[in-house]
């Protein structure tokens, strides 16, 4: 099969793309026939070597894909050849990814694709999809009629997390650097659109609420602010943070404590599979409704992985600004 892949750590040019051997389903696998898979920040940190993670040699890159079944390992219960599923998880742990014709995938992290939905959709949601709902509904408990605020709005895990909670009924607050993205955050139904550019934003959050601060504060950036956080949350609200692997920022111990304040911190891979089926049972109707709209910014073939990877980091480091959604990769 055709595959981007390497053999050691560095810059986006270690990755090849060539011929690999196609896997074989083993007991409880499936084996899928990938018609997308998207591309994720943690995939570029394995990449650099700036994430530790056991792999394979050669190792195939990429947690998300979305394809058909086309053989059964021993003992498969869940799906049948012919079926179309959507999953992540891949690529992580000594696990071989997803940016190859082929993976080899234990159903327990595997969804049926909805009626309706695209592979590309499909595997963009994958990875933000779960990562949004862990955050949202097993660690912060949102509750309808609630108000989260999430940065930026237009984001991979940020556009979900505005979708979501507007799926159930919450208030959103969210930020952006173009009124085009605030014109997209809009249609998905956000409440308060900020430019994190020109806005006073715990000014325009307190104005918003009343001088109360959010329920929620969902915080995506690698290096958060925890003063402004604690600032724009009320009593008894619920911090959630879900980046910055070496960040180590400030922390106000004093307020956060007076104002009843709890702090979530959660890595998506680590969620068992019952707790991401979950999460993808919510996915999978918000999508059939059309509730869940997934934004792709790009697409590239999978002899393009390298170039995907740039851009990327280009986004994610350097801030760019010229990724809105996600990346997919598809085959030739």
């Amino acid at each position: 099969m055709k595959a981007a892949y390497y053999t050691e750590t560095g810059g986006p040019e270690v990755i090849r793309y060539g011929e690999l051997p196609t896997p074989e389903p083993r007991e409880g696998e499936v084996l899928v026939r990938i018609a997308a898979a998207s591309l994720n920040p943690i995939d570029t940190y394995i990449r650099a070597g700036t994430v530790a993670m056991p792999r394979p040699n050669p190792y195939i890159p990429g947690c998300d894909l979305a394809g058909t079944v086309v053989k059964l390992g021993p003992g498969v219960q869940r799906f049948q050849v012919g079926d179309r599923v959507w999953g992540s998880n891949q690529g992580l742990f000594g696990r071989q990814g997803t940016f190859a014709e082929y993976a080899a995938v234990r159903e327990d992290w595997l969804y049926p694709i909805p009626a309706g939905v695209s592979e590309q959709e499909a595997a963009a949601v994958a990875l933000v999809g779960i990562t949004a709902h862990l955050g949202l509904f097993r660690c912060a408990r949102l509750q309808p009629g609630e108000v989260v605020y999430v940065n930026g709005g237009t984001g991979g895990v940020g556009s979900m997390v505005v979708q979501m909670a507007k799926a159930i009924g919450a208030l959103v607050i969210t930020t952006v650097g173009s009124e085009a993205k605030a014109q997209l955050c809009r249609q998905w139904g956000a409440d308060l659109v900020l430019n994190y550019k020109t806005d006073d934003i715990v000014a325009s959050i307190k104005s918003f609420t009343q001088g109360q601060g959010v329920h929620v504060w969902f915080e995506t950036l690698r290096e958060p602010d925890y003063d402004r956080m604690v600032e724009g949350t009320r009593l008894r609200g619920r911090l959630v943070v879900i980046a910055g692997r070496q960040a180590r920022p400030p922390f106000p111990h004093g307020p956060f404590y007076v104002k009843d304040l709890t702090l979530y911190g959660y890595a998506m891979f680590n969620a068992t599979p019952e707790e991401q089926r979950r999460c993808a049972e919510d996915i999978n109707r918000w999508l059939a409704e059309k509730r869940l709209q997934v934004p792709i910014g790009r697409i590239f073939k999978l002899s393009e992985a390298a170039q995907a990877h740039r851009f990327q980091e280009e986004n994610t480091l350097h801030k760019a600004g010229t990724l809105v959604g996600k990346i997919v990769l598809v085959p030739e």
